[in-house]
Order: C-alpha cells, then sequence, then structure tokens
C-alpha cells in the first residue's frame, strides 16, 4: 500500500458560544484545523488533523514529494511527518488491515479511557458553566487554567453548586505561582476543598528544588509535562507524582514506557476535535499508565468534524473498535469550514485586574505574556475578592489612550475616590 496523493485543507471552526466569549481573545488561533487526506493506492483514504498553531507538530513544507509513492506502513512511526499526517497513515494501515489502530500500537489494557473536560481561566460563574456543561456531557473532571489573578476560593466554591459528588478538578498554573513561597500556602489552602484532585506546573518546571518543596508539603498529586526538568532528574529528585505526555506516536511510546518502569501516571495531552480525540483512545487502550484523563479539548468547537460524536460517560469514552481510526470523518462539515488562511488575529483589548481594596492594574498584552509581567509586576496570588476582566476595543480615544500606555507599562488605577 503505497501513498498515491496528500490532501491538505485548512478549516476555521468556530468555537462554542460560551467558549468564544473568553478564547476569542486568548487563543483564537485554536480554531484553525488542517485536516490531512491521503488517498492510498488500493483507494484507503486515511484522515488526521493537526490545530496548526499548537499541536506538537506541525505537518512539513512539500510534505506530499515526501511521502508520496511511498510505503504508508514504513512511514507511520515517523514523528517528523506532523500529528495530522502521522494519524492519517495509521488510518489508511489500519483500514487496510481490517484492525482498528490501537492493534498497531501494542497490547489492549482498557476498553474504556478516561477524558477530562477544558477550558481556560475565567471568572468564578463562568467556570461554573462550564462544568455544568461538562456534568451533562457525561464528564467527571475539568482540566482548568488556574490562576493568581482570580479568587480562587470564589472559583471553587462556584463549581460546587453545579457539580455531583466525585466530580473533579485539576488546576494547570503553567507556572504562574512564580516559586514556592508563592505556591505552598496557596496550595495549602485548597487542601479544603475534596474536588481538587491534582494541580498541574505551579512553578516553572525547572526550579527542582522549589517543585521537591512544593510536593512534600502539598497533600495532592503533582503533574508535569515529561522532559523539563530531564526525565531522569524528575525521577531521581522525586518532584513530580506524574506526567503530561504530549508527542507523537514513537516518542509517547518511549516516554510511556518510562512512565511504565517508574510507575507514575500520565495524561496524554492530545489537542483537536474528534478525529485526535479517538487517536488519544487507542493510545490509552495501549498504555498501562494512562491513568489520569486525557486532555483533547474537544469540548470547545461547535463542531467535533466526525458523524458520530464521542460518547463520554461516568468520565470515560469507548476505545473504537471499527478498522482504522474507527471513525467517519463528517465530509460535509470539512466543506463547510475550510478556509485560505491559517491564522486568526485577536480583537484589540486590555485586562483590567481589580482587587477588593479598589486597586486596578490594565494590561495591554497577550495572554501569554501576562503570565510572565503579572509574575513580574509581584501581584497578589489568588486575593480574595480578585477578578481579571477583558476590556475590549469600543473604537474610542479613550480605550486607544489606555491601550497605547498598557503598552508601554502597566497602569494603574483606582476604582475609589
Amino acid at each position: 500500500m503505497h501513498i498515491k496523493k496528500v490532501d491538505l485543507t485548512f478549516l476555521d471552526v468556530p468555537f462554542t458560544p460560551h467558549s468564544n466569549e473568553f478564547l476569542q481573545y486568548w487563543l483564537p488561533q485554536w480554531r484553525i484545523i488542517q485536516i490531512c487526506r491521503l488517498t492510498m493506492d488500493n483507494g484507503i483514504v486515511g484522515y488526521g488533523e493537526t490545530v496548526h498553531n499548537y499541536t506538537w507538530a506541525q505537518v512539513p513544507e512539500q510534505i506530499d514529494s515526501r511521502i508520496q509513492g511511498r510505503p504508508a506502513a514504513e512511514l507511520m512511526w515517523d514523528d517528523n511527518l506532523g500529528a495530522g499526517v502521522q494519524m492519517a497513515l495509521f488510518d489508511a494501515v489500519g483500514k487496510t488491515l481490517g484492525v482498528p489502530v490501537y492493534r498497531l500500537l501494542g497490547t489492549k489494557v482498557r476498553d474504556w479511557c478516561p477524558i477530562s473536560w477544558w477550558h481556560m481561566d475565567m471568572p468564578a460563574g463562568d467556570w461554573a458553566e462550564e462544568c455544568r456543561q461538562a456534568v451533562n456531557a457525561g464528564y467527571m473532571s475539568a482540566k482548568l487554567k488556574a490562576r493568581p489573578w482570580f479568587d480562587l476560593h470564589a472559583s471553587v466554591q462556584a463549581v460546587q453548586e453545579v457539580v455531583p459528588d466525585g466530580f473533579h478538578l485539576d488546576f494547570d498554573y503553567n507556572g504562574t505561582l512564580g516559586n514556592s513561597a508563592n505556591a505552598v500556602p496557596h496550595l495549602k489552602e485548597l487542601e479544603a476543598y475534596p474536588e481538587i484532585a491534582m494541580v498541574e506546573t505551579p512553578i516553572p518546571q525547572n526550579d527542582v528544588a522549589g517543585n521537591r518543596q512544593i510536593r512534600t508539603r502539598f497533600n495532592r498529586p503533582l503533574a508535569m509535562h515529561y522532559g523539563s526538568p530531564p526525565a531522569i532528574t524528575a525521577l531521581k529528585e522525586d518532584v513530580t507524582d506524574g506526567f503530561v505526555l504530549c508527542a507523537g506516536a514513537s516518542r509517547l511510546l518511549r516516554q510511556a514506557a518510562v512512565c511504565d518502569e517508574a510507575n507514575k501516571p500520565f495524561w496524554l495531552q492530545l489537542v483537536g476535535t474528534g478525529i485526535t480525540t479517538a487517536w488519544a483512545a487507542h493510545l490509552g487502550a495501549v498504555l498501562p499508565q494512562a491513568r489520569w484523563p486525557a486532555i483533547t479539548c474537544m469540548n470547545i468547537w461547535e463542531h467535533a468534524l466526525i458523524d458520530a460524536p464521542h460518547y463520554v460517560r461516568g468520565g470515560f469514552y469507548r476505545v473504537p473498535e471499527a478498522p482504522g481510526l474507527g471513525i467517519d470523518v463528517d465530509v460535509a462539515a470539512l466543506s463547510q469550514y475550510a478556509v485560505s488562511h491559517a491564522w486568526v488575529d485577536p480583537p484589540r483589548h486590555l485586562y483590567r485586574y481589580a482587587r477588593a481594596n479598589g486597586e486596578i492594574t490594565c494590561y495591554a498584552c497577550s495572554r501569554q505574556d501576562l503570565h510572565r509581567i503579572y509574575v513580574e509586576d509581584a501581584q497578589p496570588i489568588s486575593e480574595p475578592g480578585s477578578i481579571l476582566t477583558v476590556v475590549p476595543d469600543d473604537g474610542s480615544e479613550g480605550f486607544d489612550s489606555r491601550y497605547r500606555a498598557a503598552s508601554r507599562s502597566p497602569v494603574r488605577e483606582n476604582a475609589r475616590p
């Protein structure tokens, strides 16, 4: 079975209405999905996808000249071909052999894989709305971007009002607590909430001493992205309870083998619509330590790009048994969302951080830069009553003046006389 044709198509898939209220400012580029359609010389078609501006490996340029005419089975373990091409290769080979993809990956250890809802940081009421949607969709956990510019006690308490017993929250700080001196007292306070199951990257992962201190003093599992610090250091210094794995098939299986030897659980962080979510299920089916809920973020898009949506029940979804990825791609949706652009700019906006004492700070930067700037600004950690809101560009001279000033340095204001 040789590759006859490679078709790559960009889609602009809208976010769900509630997701878009926030992601339009933070990650609008995630709307861009690149679909890979591989046609084989036997007529079999394989599908894969890449979140073009995020996924671990984008499809390289001139991919058709690199793989056209070559055997699919020879190429499918090459991570350098990009996420979408690799998925499509496994899909095509599985369909040709009449077996589900998991049989090409290893020995099946589970029929149902754990999966988690995902979203960014947002005000307490909006977190509650996301978790309400998660429960209605069959999820029993949500991985949320916890940030120090929100009163996280108020956030958890709002979520408690809408979720059943046993629903878990996994907090990802992306290093925004800064150091162990900030992190330890804050995290110790959160131990009062049984809903909080684990915490990811509270401080920069290369701070080995700080992470070790957090792990010894915080009574919840600590998760880190595999590879930073190097896995041998993370294991030797015992700075994490488990890992986050995000890579191509070859690299994933090597990382998973290390986790298995060290008896360290992990979650698969393979972001995409229903296509990538199927790929994650096949991997989760054969990797013994894939015991933490997978993160695919498929809940943020209005369409999963497959005919029959994945059925989530009690926080698990079933591993497909049909040949290949075991899904039918919605060809009409591919046509509906097809575009020629590969990037979406966020609308101009400010971030307005307000404290209960009336102090306000306005930032004009990207969300990623805010992670760093907020810490450098020595702002409080999850202060009671604190909240961050978006100030959209209303086209006024007043906004323009504030935006230009905040672009130079954070602008401090006071809401009280």
